[in-house]
């Protein structure tokens, strides 16, 4: 053997120090191998949709009540079928109901356990004992485990299992009980899930959501477009604060910054009522339903358009500091006729539907005045200092990239930049070339050093790359030519507020431009997928999220309200578990009240994308190559000691 091989030996043998332990852990990975795979989960662009988000993880898409029917076919009845479905997600608020109706509740917990317990085996069955006990609840781990695990050497097991049962409510710990074997089965119904970008914008809650995600057993992300928009803030890119303050306004949720995160907005407040006060701000008004006062509407509408214009004139001074971002196009404030209320674009002048611009200097469009600076140093401080939303991030951060290879599928948000005939679209970024996969990593790697780099140029450089990826043509994760921002709120001709498509977005049926991209990131053509997000499928147009013949799947279904009227749906999740791919397309939800009181879940329907007719094991993953790996390490160690090579620490 080389020393290097000797050497990692060596250490291994210190985990296992014996022929004994390194046998039994190489038993141990090759049962595992010949389990089913996993159930993974897909969601993408869920844009702060709190309450929803938590009920497609409590229901697994479906999935608890497919285990439900699976357990109890036709021997219960629909009804108590969802009953049981509800409790299972939301076991204490259910019981809460069912105490103040139920006669005799010592006779409701029993039949109750006992459904749990049923449910409960099922979801445990495709893991091994060691997985399902790290996943058992801490106060019941001995006794769920005897209950879920079938002793055949025992001869009167229903008299067993009824003392275990009759003791739990005599003691009066029932309620506690079926709240733990209800969070267990969430648990083991969802083995992994993968958030496909854009947790962040839009919705009232990505923070409630960020907190779920930071609980989850197992995760991955990949960053949207919004979510790096946020992670530039966190870092203090002036350019992302500004937009993400400006979103929050433009939605009616400044409580998200306010109440989520505790950063004071007071200050941009007093500037915008001060400089505003008498604007009606008629282009500022906001989108969607917020529940707010009319004065709480006017004070976001004139902040809206405060914030807006320093906005404008933050990114041209990005621009402008960064040549090489070729973005000089989207500098439009010096193009304004101030007298005159118009502006010229690409050689045809507009007329401005806002024509009150108290705070810019003709002469100087994009130099903040004293008072914009002021609150924007207070804002970049807020944003550096706020501790949960660095714990956010730095999560991102840890759980997630701009792209993922995993078990063939390979995921990512927004597009693969290509030029118009499917060819892979090279970029410059910071004087160097890159396309395709290593356009990612170059990307990925500068959004690491905006946060973690020591050299003060590079952290510079990778704070701007956030707001850079958030809205450049060339991003990966917008893919448009242009942000029309500006456009929207000042224009009243619509062609001005158009964004151009890469032609990724064109190309999607094209079978050979698709095989590139598989080629370019290391998978075969074969046997493989590309699941993307960022562009809600107009369902209701008769748009198919799957494409390609099966090789792409877009699953932004519309998960934000903000996109529902567009979709005609309330989102996709992806399934993948042992017997293929299923794709469910979910109704809107109403609310979490509704779906406790009147027992109503997301109505989702599912489309098989691919069924195999030989069920995927834990061998047949990535997972398993992992494991075939450490099974190769364990018997070189136990060749070692058979040999003599090195000896057990016994």
């Amino acid at each position: 053997m080389k020393e290097l091989d000797v050497r990692y030996l060596e250490r291994l043998s210190q985990l296992y120090p014996t022929i004994a332990k390194a046998s039994t852990e190489i038993i141990n990975l090759q049962a595992i191998l010949n389990l089913p795979k996993g159930t993974e989960h897909f969601l993408t662009d869920i844009h702060g949709e709190y309450e929803a988000f938590s009920h497609v993880l409590k229901n697994g898409s479906g999935s608890v009540r497919r285990k439900i029917d699976d357990v109890f076919g036709n021997t219960m009845s629909s009804r108590d079928k969802q009953g049981l479905a509800t409790l299972i997600y939301y076991p204490r608020e259910k019981m809460d109901r069912i105490k103040k109706e139920e006669k005799n509740i010592e006779d409701w917990y029993k039949i109750t356990l006992y459904r749990l317990i049923e449910v409960c085996k099922c979801a445990a069955s495709k893991y091994t004992r060691s997985k399902v006990r790290k996943a058992l609840p801490p106060d019941f781990a001995y006794v769920i485990e005897e209950l879920i695990t079938e002793k055949a050497e025992m001869t009167d097991k229903e008299s067993y299992y009824n003392a275990i049962v009759s003791t739990i409510i005599r003691i009066g710990r029932a309620e506690e009980f079926i709240v733990a074997l209800s969070e267990l089965i969430q648990r083991l119904t969802v083995d992994h899930l993968h958030i496909v970008g854009d947790i962040y914008d839009r919705g009232p809650g990505p923070h409630i959501i960020m907190e779920k995600l930071m609980e989850h057993h197992s995760v991955d992300i990949q960053w949207g477009n919004h979510d790096v928009l946020w992670m530039g803030a966190a870092a203090g890119q002036r350019g992302c604060i500004a937009n993400v303050i400006r979103i929050c306004a433009r939605y009616g949720n400044l409580d998200i910054l306010e109440e989520g995160y505790g950063i004071n907005l007071l200050p941009l407040a007093t500037f915008a009522m001060a400089t505003y006060g008498d604007d009606p701000c008629e282009c500022f008004q906001l989108k969607g339903e917020p529940n707010y006062s009319q004065t709480e509407m006017l004070l976001d509408i004139k902040m809206h358009k405060a914030m807006s214009i320093i906005q404008f004139k933050v990114e041209g001074q990005i621009i402008k500091k960064n040549p090489g971002f070729k973005m000089e196009s989207r500098n439009l404030l010096h193009h304004i006729d101030y007298e005159k209320g118009t502006i010229e674009i690409d050689g045809q002048t507009y007329e401005l539907l806002d024509k009150n611009f108290p705070t810019i200097d003709p002469k100087k469009p994009y130099a903040l005045t004293k008072e914009e600076e002021d609150v924007m140093d207070r804002l970049e401080r807020a944003f550096l200092n706020c501790e949960k939303l660095q714990r956010h991030m730095r999560f991102l951060l840890s759980k997630g990239g701009l792209y993922k290879v995993y078990n063939n599928n390979l995921l990512y948000h927004g597009c693969v930049p290509l030029k118009d005939d499917g060819s892979l679209k090279t970029v410059r970024i910071y004087g160097r070339s890159y396309k395709g996969k290593s356009l990612y990593e170059i990307l990925e790697s500068y959004v690491r050093k905006g946060f973690y780099a020591v050299d003060p140029k590079e952290k510079e450089r990778g704070k701007d790359m956030m707001w850079y990826i958030w809205l450049s043509e060339n991003s990966p994760l917008f893919g448009k030519d242009k942000m029309a921002t500006f456009e929207r709120y000042f224009l009243a001709d619509k062609e001005t507020h158009k964004e151009k498509k890469n032609p990724y977005y064109c190309l999607l049926e094209n079978e050979k431009v698709i095989n590139g991209i598989l080629k370019e990131f290391g998978l075969p053509e074969e046997g493989t997928h590309i699941i993307n997000g960022h562009v809600p499928v107009k369902s209701k147009n008769g748009e198919n999220p799957i494409k390609c013949n099966g090789k792409v799947l877009v699953i932004d279904g519309g998960f934000s309200r903000a996109y529902q009227k567009e979709t005609g749906i309330a989102g996709y999740t992806l399934i993948y578990n042992s017997y293929g791919l299923i794709l469910a397309a979910h109704e809107p939800f109403e609310s979490t009240e509704a779906a406790i009181e009147k027992e109503s879940d997301i109505h989702s329907d599912s489309t098989i994308v691919k069924r195999v007719a030989i069920r995927k094991l834990v061998g047949d993953t990535d997972i398993g190559k992992d494991l075939k790996e450490q099974i190769e390490d364990l018997e070189a160690l136990l060749m070692a000691y058979r040999s003599g090579r090195i000896a057990e620490r016994i």
